[in-house]
């Protein structure tokens, strides 16, 4: 009696704390077409302040690579009421904190504040909206930081180009087909005319998600959204890429040299739909099941159990407009490349013909329980969380419904779905090598 007294309280204590993620939010527009989402959390006194602007690698044209991801650098330069050089000392000597990120979908800035800043963190974006200063010093400083990066990130690092020779083969019309960073020759090439054409395209208002979350009074900080954001002028109106990839209907064959690696790669990659899709949710969970931890269904067989490979790897690479789907494994000593492509096939293939069992499948729920939970377990994952649906989805309220979805998959989803995108006539079958086997 008293185990299953003991086990009740445990599923309920569970329930709870799912149900205590929920996020209130209130959203509204401004008249220039500045989008406002607000969370109120007082248990702590911190404020988060980020904007995600609708733009990112993709929005880039042939031969300009890289823009907005420089962007997301030269922004940080100053404003007209921000010195050059001052923008990190101002939030420093403040009390915070801050950051930015770039994707081939958004850039997204943020900062975080101890909450009697709030107005502060207000105030420093809507200068990155409205005042940016823009010149060749700070294209030419920035370019060279970009480059740093590019060389210590990507270039210099063992596998650092795997996403380019997957993007490159996987995708022939869409801007997908180029990485993030872009290529350095693209950025040498731009002027100082085409980059002030970037901003005003694409920084507009209209074009970006503010989100205020965290210990804030929602009326105080509605007036200063107002003061601060209300004046700044309508951008123009930016319309997203809408180009379509033909099917890949027979196997891509590719190799890509490594300068910086010994032991070669095996990688096969799909392409699969738009991350707002319902397959998009089955094909994170596909990957939970092949490459998730020590237990998950590759790791087991391949790098534990026959010691074929070093290590592996399944990853649904979700985006806006089309997902990839990538396998990838490293092997042990002289297994070749075409026996881990044999083995991570037969992983496949079970998948695709045999239901997962009843208690495989209780722990992928549990699995994304956890992530539901730890996805919104700060105010700074919270408010990234309401501008990525809101931004990319166009549903903010999947900020509460996502865990739904997921609970609602079945097993019989997750065989057909495997079935669906994950045959070898669909996919790109690339060898990743060492430049000293060319």
């Amino acid at each position: 009696m008293k185990k299953t007294s003991l086990s009740i309280l445990f599923a309920l204590a569970a329930l709870i704390g799912i149900q205590a993620q929920h996020v209130d939010f209130e959203q509204y527009e401004l008249a220039n077409g500045l989008s406002v989402i607000l969370h109120q959390d007082n248990t702590a006194p911190v404020v988060v302040t980020s904007v995600m602007y609708h733009v990112g690698a993709k929005n880039e044209t042939p031969g300009r690579s890289g823009f907005a991801h420089f962007f997301e650098h030269l922004l940080f330069e100053g404003t007209k009421n921000i010195e050059r050089g001052q923008w990190f000392e101002v939030v420093s000597s403040n009390g915070g904190t801050n950051n930015a990120n770039t994707s081939d979908d958004r850039t997204y800035y943020y900062e975080v504040f101890p909450s009697n800043n709030v107005e502060l963190g207000l105030w420093m974006e809507s200068e990155r909206m409205l005042h940016p200063v823009i010149n060749q010093i700070g294209v030419d400083t920035q370019n060279e930081v970009v480059k740093e990066e590019k060389r210590l990130r990507i270039d210099n690092q063992p596998y650092g180009n795997i996403l380019k020779a997957i993007k490159e083969n996987l995708f022939t019309k869409h801007p997908y087909r180029w990485t993030t960073i872009g290529e350095m020759e693209d950025l040498d090439a731009a002027t100082l005319d085409e980059f002030i054409a970037f901003f005003e395209r694409f920084y507009g208002p209209n074009n970006a998600t503010l989100v205020v979350a965290g210990d804030i009074d929602k009326d105080e900080v509605k007036t200063m959204i107002q003061n601060y954001f209300g004046p700044i002028p309508r951008g123009p109106e930016v319309v997203q890429p809408n180009i379509k990839e033909d099917p890949i209907t027979e196997e891509i064959r590719a190799e890509w040299y490594d300068p910086n690696i010994q032991i070669p790669m095996i990688i096969q990659a799909y392409r699969t739909p738009a991350m707002t899709e319902r397959d998009a949710y089955v094909l994170n969970m596909i990957s939970t099941i092949l490459s998730d931890g020590k237990s998950s269904r590759l790791y087991k067989k391949l790098v534990d159990e026959e010691k074929l490979a070093l290590e592996v790897a399944a990853i649904n690479f979700s985006q806006e407009d089309y997902g990839s789907y990538i396998t990838l494994a490293l092997p042990m000593g002289d297994t070749s490349l075409e026996t881990l492509t044999e083995k991570i096939d037969a992983e496949i293939q079970n998948i695709q013909t045999e239901l997962i069992s009843e208690r495989e499948f209780e722990k992928l729920q549990n699995i994304y329980k956890n992530n539901f939970v730890n996805e919104n377990a700060s105010v700074e994952g919270i408010a990234h969380s309401l501008a990525t649906y809101s931004t990319l989805y166009g549903d903010t309220n999947l900020i509460n419904k996502s865990l739904d979805i997921y609970k609602s998959i079945t097993r019989e989803e997750i065989r057909n779905v495997a079935k669906k995108y994950l045959n070898k006539n669909q996919r790109l079958l690339l060898e990743y090598l060492p430049e000293n086997d060319q």
